[in-house]
């Protein structure tokens, strides 16, 4: 049998011998060989000339792009949509599918509102709504209208949203009409006594 040096130190042998042998070769390299071969992989990549017109053409490209999400993201207004008063309830009808449509509602201070939730869309996220504002948790099941109601008393925005919070929509509310209209209520005559 063969002992565990032997193995061992034939390894190393071959190891050996092999960093000799290269060390040879590397020696035996002239010294401009080297300095040239140095070059060579710093300046891997060449420049391409490209025509005037083609830089310019991508520059104008990406400002447009760069400008395009500019104004997706952070000026466009989603739409929207007042709703429609029957009964004293002001309602809404509201898709759910990949986001909520309209995402935007508008109603009056003071009165009932109901939203009526229709969900077609399978995913996970969108199967619960959160009103924060008015402490509503709602779950949505799909292919079904889920109305919610509630009465919003101040005028102001409130964001509603799905379970994982990556939906969301507003509900702006606004004060109610400016005309009011006083109730006459009968007051007793008032007695003196003397």
């Amino acid at each position: 049998m063969v002992s565990k040096t032997a193995i061992v130190g034939g390894i190393a042998s071959i190891g050996l011998a092999l960093g000799i042998a290269s060390g040879q070769a590397v020696a035996q390299m002239s010294h401009e060989g080297m300095q040239r071969s140095e070059i060579e992989q710093k300046g891997q990549f060449h420049r391409i000339e490209q025509p005037l017109w083609l830089k310019g053409a991508v520059t104008v490209s990406g400002l447009g792009l760069i400008g395009l999400e500019l104004w997706w993201f952070l000026l466009s207004k989603p739409k929207s949509h007042k709703a429609k008063t029957s009964q004293g309830i002001q309602a809404v009808e509201i898709a759910v599918d990949g986001g909520y449509e309209p995402s935007r509602v508008v109603v009056k201070a003071g009165q009932r509102v109901r939203l009526n939730f229709h969900r077609t869309d399978p995913s996970s996220c969108l199967e619960e709504i959160r009103f924060p504002d008015f402490h509503i948790a709602q779950n949505l099941p799909l292919n079904q209208v889920t109305p919610i109601e509630f009465t919003p008393d101040k005028p102001g925005t409130y964001t509603f949203t799905c379970g994982m919070n990556m939906f969301r929509g507003v509900i702006e509310v606004q004060p109610a009409d400016s005309t009011f209209v006083a109730s006459l209520t009968p007051v007793a005559p008032s007695t003196t006594v003397k």
